[in-house]
């Protein structure tokens, strides 16, 4: 049965001010999700979950308390209150914390112009196994793979409602449409595996389950009886893949949270470069069809493009309200939250110049060096950048690749490796980090 989120918002509060709260918010989610796998032709497991959340935040003076709960009946919703505002009344003071101010609020927002939301028929479980089937034949098909480790298909379906004592009450609906697929080839020492998926909110953009289990098979079969190289200092090209993780490590070098507690390797980076002077990051939370989008942030604001890195310049970081105060900045609507916490930075949709040359034009480019496709583990250190990972792909020679590798570590310093970053023109646009693969000079590799 369907809830009203905005009624439940607005009844949390009310309960908040009964019990003598200074002001509020409330968060309500809902929402159903369906996953079935498969394996070697027949039905693995098939689970379906629905689900409400309410969380509150209750602030009294500069004290705040956060609880939630999943029943939504009306004496929980007072016990609830009750329970937050002892809470805060015992919390430490933090000058900081605060609901937004009137003329912070986002107003007029369209989310239906995001298309967040795939408005067809939920799938049925049959349509989604029949996906993740279709998906594992496809793979099983190829020359050369043993088995498949699984094969997934999903549905999920989400509502939220944001409502505060200052007056914001707001919400919106997204939904999401996965298939995946895990090949294995070989035995014993000798297995390798792979995969290959795609998630996508409308169902008519999602790839053909047929593709998906290919690819997943090439890029097994591709990882066959891989080598240790000799240890040096190479050019590493990290594929389109996992080259988002590089860009993934700026972003949280410019979190609002890290920056206000002092531990980032760009506490000092405001200003100056940090990428190569042709590139920029930029962040657009209002695209359509991106599962990062949203009109507005945790905390009411209304979401906007900015421009986080320009001409390779490092122009802002990461905020939402509190950490912005601490630094004397404004928000950036970039505040995300759950039921059961507060709000914190968070990057929505970034995007990375793009280069000019191919993936496999900078792979020639390369002359001798390392093709990066997964990485396990990670050493970073948040103070200074060092930067220490585990890795496997494939080894470069005379600018082709010549052999897979596995069991080696790359090393180097996150502000030389971004200032060095030469990108192709192969990033995907529908997903949330749209960024290249991106070649890197002189990593240090740990092999034989």
């Amino acid at each position: 049965m369907a809830h009203d989120l905005a009624s439940l918002t607005h009844a949390l509060l009310d309960a908040a001010r009964k019990a003598g709260a200074d002001s509020a918010d409330a968060f309500a989610i809902d929402g159903t999700s369906v996953s079935i796998d498969v394996r070697n032709g027949g039905l693995e497991q098939a689970e379906r979950a629905e689900a409400i959340d309410i969380g509150l935040r209750v602030l009294m003076g500069q004290r705040s308390a956060n609880v939630s709960a999943s029943d939504v009946r009306p004496e929980t919703m007072e016990a609830m209150a009750l329970r937050a505002v002892a809470m805060a009344r015992e919390a430490p003071e933090d000058p900081y914390i605060g609901l937004a101010e009137a003329d912070q609020l986002a107003r007029d927002w369209d989310a239906d112009a995001l298309e967040l939301f795939d408005d067809s028929p939920e799938p049925a479980p049959a349509a989604l196994e029949d996906d993740a089937r279709r998906a594992e034949a496809a793979a099983l098909a190829v020359t050369g793979i043993s088995q498949i480790d699984g094969a997934s298909a999903g549905y999920g379906a989400q509502r939220i409602h944001l409502a505060a004592t200052n007056g914001f009450s707001g919400g919106y609906a997204r939904s999401s449409r996965s298939i995946s697929c895990v090949a294995i080839a070989g035995t014993g020492t000798g297995m390798e595996r792979d995969y290959d998926g795609d998630s996508r909110i409308f169902q008519s953009d999602l790839r053909l389950p047929e593709d998906i289990g290919r690819t997943a098979a090439a890029r097994t079969l591709d990882r066959m009886s891989p080598r240790r190289p000799k240890t040096g200092a190479y050019p590493v090209l990290f594929d389109e893949r996992i080259s988002s993780s590089l860009i993934g490590h700026l972003l949280s070098a410019i979190n609002g949270s890290a920056i206000a507690r002092g531990a980032s390797w760009l506490l000092d980076g405001m200003g100056t470069q940090v990428l190569p002077a042709h590139l920029s990051l930029t962040e657009d939370p209002l695209r359509p069809r991106i599962m990062a989008s949203r009109p507005f942030d945790a905390e009411g604001l209304a979401t906007r493009p900015r421009t986080i890195v320009k001409d390779g310049v490092l122009t802002g970081w990461t905020l939402d309200l509190a950490n912005a105060r601490k630094l004397g900045l404004q928000s950036t609507a970039n505040a995300a939250r759950s039921t059961s916490g507060g709000p914190s930075p968070a990057p929505w949709n970034v995007a990375l110049t793009q280069g000019s040359e191919s993936r496999e034009e900078l792979i020639a480019a390369m002359g001798t060096g390392l093709v990066v496709t997964s990485m396990i583990g990670a050493t970073i250190n948040p103070n200074n950048g060092d930067y220490s990972r585990g890795a496997a792909g494939f080894w470069v020679e005379n600018g082709a690749i010549a052999y897979p590798v596995s069991g080696i570590t790359i090393a180097g310093n996150l502000r030389d490796m971004l200032r060095s970053l030469r990108p192709a023109n192969d990033a995907r646009p529908w997903l949330s980090r749209v960024v290249p693969s991106l070649l890197v000079e002189g990593l240090t590799l740990a092999g034989e």
